[in-house]
Parts: structure tokens; sequence; C-alpha cells
């Protein structure tokens, strides 16, 4: 069965913990549920995308806290229980990685977090350690603002991926 046919039938608290496993954002899911019922996997879809660029600076920030550092399998399991195994999942292209691009991976993430002030968001689905590493490398660049947009536009993928998976 789809994820919209379970979010329609879904009571609502039912309904807030599927949607909130796809997206931390309490605005958000609030928004998705307002909204119901969505009839179709389209309608779903075109729903999440439009309520998620919507929300403010401060939604947007919500949604990133809740997603562990790439590479953090610990936070994984301890910190992310609703959606851990999502990303997880999302995160296997990290499995099997050298040492060095894991440790320069952590690096990057340190530095990325204090430079912009949140975590690097990425959609991990299908990427390697090493093209992870070149991807944050490449949005260190980017000022705050810019950096921001591109963090929303993953976890709009992110979230996505989780609806429909």
């Amino acid at each position: 069965m789809g994820m919209w046919r379970r979010v329609d039938r879904a009571t609502v608290d039912e309904a807030r913990s599927m949607l909130w496993a796809c997206c931390g954002s309490t605005s958000w899911v609030e928004r998705m549920l307002a909204r119901r019922p969505f009839a179709t996997r389209e309608a779903l879809l075109e729903a999440a995308r439009e309520e998620w660029f919507q929300l403010t600076e401060d939604d947007w920030l919500e949604a990133f806290r809740q997603h562990p550092k790439i590479g953090d399998r610990d936070a994984l399991r301890e910190r992310f229980g609703a959606s851990g195994h999502l990303s997880e999942k999302e995160q296997s292209g990290l499995a099997g990685a050298a040492d060095d691009i894991l440790g320069a991976l952590a690096a990057a993430n340190r530095e990325y977090e204090r430079k912009f002030g949140f975590i690097f968001i990425v959609c991990a689905t299908g990427r390697s350690a090493g093209e992870m590493l070149d991807m944050i490398s490449a949005r260190l660049k980017n000022d705050r603002k810019t950096e921001l947009h591109t963090a929303a536009a993953e976890q709009a993928r992110i979230t996505e991926l989780r609806l429909v998976g």
C-alpha cells in the first residue's frame, strides 16, 4: 500500500508519526496533516514540496536537526528512532569506505557545521563516501544563504524518497 493511502487512512496521531519519520519539521507535519486526504501519490508529493518551501528558516533548521551527521552510525541508532533506519539505509554508501575518507568526511562535517551553524544535509542515497566528501568540499565554498537553500533542496529530496519508499 502506498504511503499516501496509509497517511489518508491513518488516525491523526498515526499520520503524524508517519510524516515525522519522513521530515522532522513540526510545521511541515502539521501543514501536511491539514491537507489530508491526498488521494494520489502525486498529490502527496506535490503537497510535501509546496509545504516545505513555504516554511521558515527555523522550520528548516528543526528538520535538519533530526538528521544524524553523515557517517554517524551511533546517532542513527540512539537518537533517531523514527527515522534512524531510513537514514542508515540512505547512508549505506559509507559501508566499507576507507578510514582516510571517513576521517576527511568527519573533519569536513565539523568545518561545515562551524561555518553554517547546521549539519551537512545531503540526499545520500546511492552516493559513496568519496562522492559525499566531494560534495561537502564543494558546498563549503557557498555563503550561508546559498547553502541554507541547497540544504533545504536536499531535504526536500530526502523527504520525497522517504514518502515513496
